[in-house]
């Protein structure tokens, strides 16, 4: 996997994880059990640090001059 695709991954995770957060919150407010949902959530939340870690990684190995810089920006 290429770094643009982890990335775009992880963004589109913590947009779903968001969502099952509330989903969550309002199935407590309704006193509905969540520990399936929550158990979901965590194995979610691993997947995210997992492809953190990946993209880390991946940014590390990445040769100095293919690194994106600031438009404009000096160089000390």
């Amino acid at each position: 996997m290429g770094l643009e695709h982890i990335r775009s991954e992880i963004e589109h995770m913590r947009a779903q994880i968001s969502r099952r957060r509330r989903e969550i919150l309002t199935l407590q407010r309704a006193e509905i059990p969540t520990a399936s949902a929550e158990v979901l959530l965590q194995r979610m939340l691993d997947k995210v640090d997992g492809l953190c870690a990946e993209r880390d990684r991946l940014k590390a190995e990445e040769p100095k001059s293919q690194k994106s810089r600031v438009l404009g920006g000096r160089s000390w």
